[in-house]
C-alpha cells in the first residue's frame, strides 16, 4: 500500500482538479492556440471551460493530451 501513496505523491498531475489544468492552459495558451495544439471541437468552435470539460471527463484520448500539454507547460 505504501507504493502506491508514494506514487501519488510523484504523480504531478495528483490533486490537480481537470477544471484547474484547463483554466491554466486556456491563460498560457489562449483558447486558439489551445486547439490548433489539441484538435477537438470544444476548444475551436464556442469555446468554453463548462463543455471542453464535458468533453474531456468523457474521452479519455483527449484528457491525457490536456494532461500531458500541462504538464509540458509547467516544465517551460
Amino acid at each position: 500500500m505504501t507504493g502506491n501513496i508514494e506514487q501519488q505523491q510523484n504523480n504531478p498531475l495528483h490533486g490537480v482538479k481537470l477544471a484547474d489544468i484547463l483554466e491554466h492552459l486556456v491563460k498560457v495558451y489562449g483558447w486558439e492556440e489551445l486547439g490548433q495544439r489539441i484538435n477537438i471541437r470544444s476548444f475551436n468552435y464556442d469555446p468554453s471551460i463548462n463543455s471542453s470539460l464535458k468533453f474531456l471527463r468523457r474521452t479519455p484520448w483527449a484528457r491525457d493530451k490536456v494532461e500531458q500539454l500541462y504538464l509540458k507547460s509547467l516544465n517551460k
